[in-house]
């Protein structure tokens, strides 16, 4: 059974035996056909046993490996390498099937290629990830068939790996280049200079009349035989927190991503930006409860925390709790923050249940609520109408746009900024607006 188990035999033997049976069928009418096909059959099952002979004469003929990244970027293309050498003395025809995640539903992968002898070739293919999540790889299956095409060998490599799918890491590097220009970089940024008594030191100067007798640095005073005190700069960094509904309302798709793992991936982007621009980055999630609190600061392990923070965030279906979210923030965020809140509001009636909490909230912080236009229904309001349904489609659909403008003047007229934006456009529309709100100072 070990034998017969990689061993498949090739659709030109099922042909060549079909054509074979048809020639012995008609030599009952053409006898002269039935020498014919003795011979046929006979050659048929020598070019068998030598394909035989060819193919599975010897152990490791054929090496493969798959070579994957360590992890997967959320609505990105990721690459995979294939590498194969060939160990045969002549070229070997290959059929490679690689048994990919489940998640991605492909049950036609197939490429051939040809492979000359002792040659190592390379085949890479894309596979893009649409919700994160542990990935599971199959085995690397390798079909090698000789030149006669007749019977075929398996060989199977690297069965059961997992790969798991974070956010956007990919969006965040092509972000981080956007911004690595000095004008991306001047532009939202304070330049005031202002003492205070945080923890950045700034000089060591003589004490004059009203400086705080608790910065006296006492080993210059000796040193120097006169008062010496520390001088420290203003504390600058501001802290700037993401706040993510996980509610079913974010659960909606759009180009295969749902509106959840859209702001799940903007938020690491506009994370990453934060401590660049030497802002404190923070996250938190909230929808029956809050979750997944990361206290905004600035050292250099925040990112990996909010990056395995955001790859555990999961929609539970239920409706945002909204009170719950202002109680938490009342309680855990004591320093005005500037809080980017991800959410979404199809009408004014969804909005005003909500909007009690949302001023609570923006009267200690400065409060961004981001939520999103439905493109959907930018088809039914450009076509034009030819029937009683598609005027009725197209007023409805005006009807909720114009909604969207009337959400984000309720939200103006009591102080409060919003991001109206495409889902794609998700991302940059929210960097501008952090970094507007930076250089206006209005934080």
């Amino acid at each position: 059974m070990r034998l017969l188990k990689p061993f498949y035999i090739q659709p030109r033997f099922f042909f060549a035996g079909i054509g074979i049976v048809v020639l012995f069928a008609l030599s009952y009418f053409i006898p002269i056909l039935f020498n014919i096909a003795q011979l046929s059959l006979l050659v048929l099952l020598l070019l068998f046993a030598l394909d035989c002979l060819i193919v599975f004469i010897g152990k490791n003929k054929i090496e493969a490996i798959r070579i994957l990244p360590d992890k997967f970027s959320n609505g990105d293309k990721n690459k995979i390498t294939l590498n194969i050498i060939n160990n045969y003395p002549i070229s070997i025809h290959l059929e490679i099937i690689d048994e990919v995640p489940e998640q991605f539903q492909i049950r036609d992968f197939k490429i051939k290629s040809t492979i000359t002898p002792g040659q190592s070739k390379t085949v890479q293919y894309d596979l893009k990830p649409t919700k994160r999540g542990e990935y599971y790889f199959g085995g690397l299956n390798v079909y090698a068939s000789s030149i006669l095409n007749i019977v075929s060998k398996r060989f199977t490599f690297n069965d059961g790996v997992m790969v798991p799918t974070y956010p956007s890491f990919k969006q965040l590097k092509k972000f981080e280049l956007l911004n690595i220009n000095k004008n991306s970089f001047e532009y939202g940024l304070k330049k005031v200079r202002r003492l205070g008594h945080s923890m950045e030191f700034e000089q060591i100067k003589d004490y004059v009349l009203g400086d705080d007798l608790r910065t006296i640095n006492w080993k210059a005073t000796a040193k120097k035989n006169q008062l010496m005190v520390n001088q420290f700069q203003d504390e600058k960094s501001q802290s700037v927190y993401s706040i993510i509904d996980k509610g079913r309302v974010m659960k909606m798709p759009f180009e295969e991503l749902s509106l959840l793992d859209y702001a799940i991936n903007a938020a690491l982007v506009i994370s990453n930006i934060v401590l660049k621009k030497h802002d404190k980055a923070g996250m938190l999630s909230f929808s029956k409860r809050v979750e997944n609190m990361i206290v905004a600061e600035r050292r250099s392990s925040q990112m990996q925390l909010i990056l395995e923070s955001l790859y555990n965030i999961k929609t539970d279906f239920y409706e945002s709790d909204f009170s719950r979210l202002y109680s938490n923030i009342k309680t855990h965020i004591t320093q005005r923050s500037l809080l980017l809140l991800y959410t979404n509001f199809e009408t004014l009636d969804g909005l005003e249940r909500q909007l009690p909490y949302l001023k609570a909230i923006s009267k200690n912080h400065l409060l961004v609520v981001i939520f999103f236009k439905n493109t959907e229904l930018n088809s039914l309001i450009s076509n034009s109408t030819k029937t009683i349904q598609q005027v009725y489609d197209k007023v409805i659909a005006e009807k909720f746009e114009f909604e969207k403008r009337l959400i984000v003047n309720e939200l103006k007229k009591y102080g409060i900024y919003s991001i109206l934006t495409t889902p794609e456009s998700l991302t940059i529309d929210t960097i501008n607006k952090y970094l507007e709100i930076k250089s206006r100072g209005l934080l």
